[in-house]
């Protein structure tokens, strides 16, 4: 007789089951031994253990960092064959591997054993979810589709989706991946606003696109008894970064968002000295291409118009980073379908509006229909919950079954 629906979601959940205690095991030892963006090399090795033994086919020495040999990166890339005759496109689920460099607060056990690193992002839980869907689709005796694993450096900042989307990852063994390309991608981000057992997503924009700068103001150095000797750059600074706040105030439309966020400030040695040059290091956050380009032409002509009226001159480094995490609207759809029927309607949420954080997801999903979608970490009852990129966060381990069993639904659906 075939298998029904409710007895293949069983199977699934048993196995699950069977493998959280190894699981959570794993997800503690990459906690333990945290890598920051293209060092994740323990990390990888450790994927990629696990893929040898269960047989799944897979390259490593992907996505290689600025200055790394070819070959030689930490990307990993495992693909698993369909059960099923013929050829079908692959579903590929991606998780990201890397650390921040952030000192660990949440005095667990398994705290990380490497100063001034963590993984304050739940990047451990990520991986430790796509190792489990691997084991778990592997004693599976039936696979409608082909299946890639895709493990990705440098989510923090460096852009690993797009070198693995540029290495050919998504393209099958024709186009530098391996078995049938790519037809959808999925992939999830622990979310400590979110409550346990929950799932949320949207179909467009969910997470913004994230472009940087660094912006120096130079002029003439003086003493700050004889301001008109000099130019000032520490008043110029101010006077920048007070006008900027006007690219979503008045040039962008109150219902559209955008963002202008000064991080860093460096200027001056002494009290009683004008500084020569004043640093600006910020990011810019949008939700469309349209005010994309808008607010990089406003950005633009604000800092060098002001500096120019102060008697200042502007250098500008301005960077185009990840693009907007944008869901295909099908795939969207089918992750919210399944997620209802896993966890239950109560249990998923679509999010009313996009967050202004990135995620080079992104990059994938330029190249196929992509879902990205939020695992639910706050526990019931708790209070406040510590956020990412927070010292005292840590990823839940509770969460871990409902990820991986996501994560699978989706392969096979």
């Amino acid at each position: 007789m075939p298998t029904t629906a409710a007895q293949t979601a069983e199977q699934i959940r048993s196995l699950i089951r069977d493998e959280l205690p190894a699981l959570t095991a794993l997800r503690h030892d990459l906690h333990r031994r945290p890598e920051l963006m293209f060092e994740e090399r323990r990390t990888a090795a450790r994927v990629s253990a696990e893929l040898t033994n269960l047989g799944i086919a897979h390259k490593t020495g992907l996505a290689p960092g600025p200055g790394v040999a070819p070959g030689d990166g930490t990307g990993v890339l495992g693909h698993l064959e369909a059960t099923a005759p013929g050829r079908r496109p692959a579903v590929a689920l991606r998780a990201d591997m890397d650390a921040l460099p952030i000192e660990e607060a949440t005095g667990k056990p398994y705290a990380s054993a490497t100063p001034g690193v963590m993984h304050a992002c739940g990047h451990d839980g990520h991986t430790a979810i796509l190792i489990g869907a691997a084991r778990v689709l592997s004693k599976l005796e039936t696979r409608p589709n082909p299946v890639t694993f895709v493990f990705q450096p440098a989510e923090e900042g460096g852009g690993g989706g797009g070198l693995l989307c540029d290495q050919g990852a998504l393209l099958g063994s024709s186009g530098g991946g391996l078995g049938t390309p790519v037809g959808r991608i999925y992939g999830l981000h622990g979310w400590p606003e979110i409550p346990l057992g929950s799932i949320a997503t949207k179909p467009g924009p969910l997470l913004a696109a994230t472009d940087d700068f660094v912006v120096r103001i130079r002029g003439t150095q003086g003493h700050a008894a004889y301001p008109h000797l000099a130019t000032d750059q520490i008043v110029c600074a101010a006077s920048v970064i007070q006008t900027l706040q006007t690219i979503s105030s008045r040039a962008a439309s109150p219902l559209d968002a955008v963002v202008c966020t000064v991080g860093s400030i460096h200027g001056g040695s002494a009290n009683n000295v004008i500084p020569a040059e004043v640093e600006l290091v910020g990011t810019v956050r949008s939700l469309t291409p349209e005010t994309r380009r808008m607010a990089r032409s406003r950005f633009m002509a604000i800092v060098e118009q002001t500096s120019s009226a102060h008697g200042c001159r502007a250098e500008i480094a301005y960077t185009q980073g990840y693009p907007v995490t944008s869901n295909d609207p099908a795939e969207a759809e089918r992750v919210l379908s399944l997620a209802r029927e896993v966890v239950g309607a109560d249990h998923v949420q679509v999010v009313s509006e996009p967050s202004m954080g990135g995620e080079d997801f992104s990059y994938y999903g330029a190249h196929v229909p992509a879902c990205f979608y939020l695992l639910g970490l706050r526990p019931p009852g708790a209070g406040p919950t510590p956020q990412l990129h927070q010292p005292e966060f840590d990823f839940n381990d509770e969460a871990l079954g409902l990820g991986v069993e996501m994560m699978v639904r989706l392969a096979l659906s």
